[in-house]
């Protein structure tokens, strides 16, 4: 067993457990510091208390089922449900929060429990990585939570009037999205509403797609949405610090309350010269760049390769995502622009790496890097410029994300196996 853990493979997941163990502890010191609790506990609170989200929970435990047979997959869904109905009961008598999840964290806590103890070898490897995938989606919720806490507390100046005025180059998409929404009435609202609230549950249908031959072939895929997931999720807010924004509902409306520049969105898109703008130590500073627009390209991107329905509804969570965002004031049009460029930058840097770095890769990481920056540098000192001279700065803020995409498309073509017609041998003339 020491042999085996000296593998540089061991080593390497064992280095990435340990940093993402250290991760949590940090994000909970923070948390702790500002009189909240952190990812750990958070999560820690939901074996017994009730679940923030039940269907993420779910959808976590498929996940971690992909590594099971069809009977081991029955007997855990029945348990989870079982759990669930036993909580929910107690609830009602106690009249507590209802809310379902707890069952399908049980039984993943429980399939750790049982890796550990139970299985070995290639067998303990694969069920624990079933598990920490598992647990890798629902703590990055938890840890996403805590790094809007740490944003709204750490940044009390945003960016709001750059951006806002950048946007004018595109012709302030978020002003005219809100308007159609509410046009549509409350059925549109909910809609886009539903949507939005359950990407991650959508990014696991297509996951579940991508890993049904895991229990079969015994082993994980190169490259799956998950990954693009995590990681989009795990540095995205990192930029959520160097470029607060707090986006049009709560900067230039109702929901800004004082803090707000006035009340104008989605009525009427602002005029004055940007400046830095204090606002309020609650509000997520988490609009530069557009997560949710990142997660939903990569659900777009990953289900190309999926049966008809889940490509549709690729496509459709896509479309309604970017109607959400806008339509509900939560981004700028040029937060969508840079949560494009960033997604595919990620996806294309662990695909490279799935398939070990070459030229092409290099370059299109570099490529996606370099316009990711140009554009939070033109957002932040070409403001004005670009607002200006909207015909200019709109065609190329169009251009620079179309030249990521095509790079994009491009150079993965080029990385697809290339498919050899199989061998006929030539007819021959009959032997009389």
């Amino acid at each position: 067993m020491f042999a085996a853990w000296r593998q540089p493979r061991a080593i390497l997941w064992t280095a990435a457990g340990m940093v993402v163990l250290g991760f949590l502890i940090l994000l909970e010191i923070a948390a702790r510091h500002y009189g909240q609790p952190g990812p750990i506990t958070n999560q820690a609170r939901e074996v017994i208390f009730a679940p923030k989200s039940g269907p993420l929970l779910y959808a976590s435990m498929a996940l971690m089922m992909v590594v099971l047979t069809w009977r081991q997959r029955l007997i855990a869904a029945g348990a989870a449900v079982g759990i669930d109905v036993v909580f929910f009961l107690v609830r009602w008598v106690v009249d507590a929060k209802m809310m379902f999840g707890n069952g399908a964290l049980w039984v993943i806590l429980a399939y750790a429990v049982i890796a550990l103890t139970r299985r070995s070898g290639r067998e303990r490897v694969l069920l624990l990585k079933g598990v920490g995938l598992a647990l890798l989606l629902v703590a990055g919720r938890k840890t996403g939570d805590t790094w809007l806490l740490i944003t709204s507390k750490t940044r009390p100046a945003v960016l709001d009037q750059y951006v806002a005025t950048a946007d004018h180059a595109l012709g302030d998409p978020s002003w005219l999205a809100g308007r159609i929404v509410r046009a549509t009435g409350p059925v549109g609202a909910h809609v886009l509403d539903y949507v939005y609230i359950q990407l991650a549950v959508a990014a696991v249908i297509v996951a579940l797609y991508q890993l049904r031959h895991v229990a079969v072939e015994r082993r994980f895929p190169d490259h799956h949405l998950v990954r693009t997931f995590l990681v989009i999720g795990l540095l995205g807010p990192a930029f959520y610090m160097i470029f607060p924004v707090v986006g049009p509902i709560f900067a230039y409306g109702t929901d800004g309350g004082h803090w707000a520049v006035a009340d104008l969105w989605p009525g009427t898109p602002p005029t004055d010269a940007p400046q830095h703008m204090p606002f309020d130590l609650i509000t997520p500073r988490n609009c530069m760049p557009s997560l949710h627009t990142a997660w939903a390209t990569t659900i777009f991107v990953h289900s190309r390769r999926a049966p008809r329905p889940l490509r549709i509804g690729g496509t459709f969570w896509l479309i309604a995502t970017l109607g959400a965002t806008l339509g509900f004031g939560y981004h700028y049009g040029t937060d969508l622009i840079a949560g494009v460029v960033f997604a595919l930058t990620i996806e294309a840097a662990l695909r490279s790496h799935a398939r070990g770095w070459d030229r092409s890769g290099l370059q299109l990481v570099a490529h996606g890097v370099a316009v990711f920056t140009a554009l939070l540098v033109s957002y932040r000192y070409l403001a004005t410029e670009m607002a200006g001279h909207p015909w200019v700065f709109g065609p190329l803020l169009i251009l620079a994300m179309l030249s990521v995409i095509h790079g994009y498309v491009r150079t993965t073509r080029l990385w697809e196996p290339k498919t050899v017609p199989a061998w006929r041998p030539e007819p021959q003339p009959e032997l009389v």
